[in-house]
């Protein structure tokens, strides 16, 4: 008898030392997910272009994620997105349950101003951009200004936001490097409010985003032959624009082509999504393949087109690419970029 327990003693022993000697089982992406929540933190106010282009997305995309988790969209606004960055990097959970609508300044602003530096665009887990965006010059039939040349040869008064926002950056960097004569009055609160001022006469242009000109009172300025397209401020004339003239027609001058790749690198990736760091890589794989899937899917795109809205991706890996090369920046001309983005 005595034996037998002492064998049977043994025998759980082995076992039970089997058991604590033996990895445990990882649990996979789709056993994380399945039950959970997915918050997409939106660096933008609610009922902004943004934050509807996030509200598709993540309709979709959670769909795409293994174990299909619950969405919640949650706008966190302030800083022109530092916010929402900064809270992402390092006060969200890093286990896969926190990704970030972020926006394309916060790629850059980081590297030029020493203020923002609670957000490290390295310092994240980057899972790709829904669009790409492009900028061009606009103006109102009545200033004389029909062409790209004029903008050279006559003054044209425009409006813009916020003093960093690119519709004032970018026409400062065209009178400083190339010579045109743009006055710039910023100050508006937002899009509506500077074309409200373009039809009462307060400015006569802007440079507007062409996501921008494809709807609402911009598309019909552009239709009624009120306002045109004068100057694509890009490297390539856009689809739809290709008979308007870019800046590589225009920019000759090594640093003024420098400066504005600066400033132009960034719209690659308009409206880019991120995780924290420190994700467990097959949870971010699972993210970025969801995402790879969602700007394919025919119901995200339908939506998209349906609100005159362009997807055109690109991956983690190639904005991840983007931050390289704005963090490679000489440092002279990171001393000519802040010069233009201080008051």
């Amino acid at each position: 008898m005595e034996i037998t327990r002492r064998t049977t003693l043994s025998g759980l022993a082995i076992v039970m030392a089997a058991l604590i000697v033996a990895p445990a089982r990882a649990e996979s992406a789709e056993e994380f997910y399945k039950g959970r929540t997915l918050t997409i933190l939106v660096s933008a106010q609610s009922g902004s272009l943004t934050d509807f282009v996030a509200r598709q997305f993540a309709q979709i995309y959670v769909k795409h994620v293994p174990g299909q988790p619950e969405a919640v969209v949650m706008n966190v606004v302030g800083a022109g997105g530092m916010v929402a960055a900064a809270s992402l990097q390092s006060k969200q959970p890093k286990d896969g349950t926190v990704i970030g609508f972020l926006q394309r300044n916060n790629l850059y602003v980081p590297l030029v101003d020493p203020a923002q530096n609670a957000f490290d665009p390295r310092e994240v887990a980057w899972i790709g951009s829904v669009d790409k965006t492009y900028y061009s010059m606009v103006a109102m039939t009545r200033s004389g200004i029909t062409n790209a040349d004029d903008l050279f040869q006559k003054e044209l008064v425009i409006g813009a936001t916020g003093f960093s926002n690119e519709n004032r950056t970018l026409p400062a960097v065209l009178n400083q490097y190339l010579g045109t004569k743009l006055t710039v009055v910023p100050g508006y609160t937002d899009r509506g409010e500077v074309y409200l001022a373009m039809e009462r006469g307060e400015v006569d242009g802007w440079a507007s985003t062409l996501d921008g000109l494809t709807y609402g009172e911009p598309e019909r300025m552009l239709a009624d032959g009120s306002m045109k397209v004068v100057l694509n401020l890009g490297w390539e004339s856009p689809e739809g624009f290709g008979d308007i003239p870019n800046l590589s027609q225009y920019v000759k001058d090594p640093e003024a082509k420098s400066i504005l790749d600066f400033f132009i690198l960034p719209f690659q990736a308009g409206r880019p999504l991120a995780a924290p760091k420190d994700v467990p890589q097959d949870r971010l794989d699972a993210l970025r393949a969801a995402f790879d899937e969602t700007v394919k899917d025919p119901s995200f795109i339908k939506a998209m087109t349906d609100q005159n809205y362009a997807v055109d991706p690109i991956s983690g890996d190639e904005v991840a690419q983007i931050v390289t090369t704005l963090f490679a920046t000489p440092e002279a001309d990171l001393a000519a970029v802040r010069k233009i983005l201080k008051p």
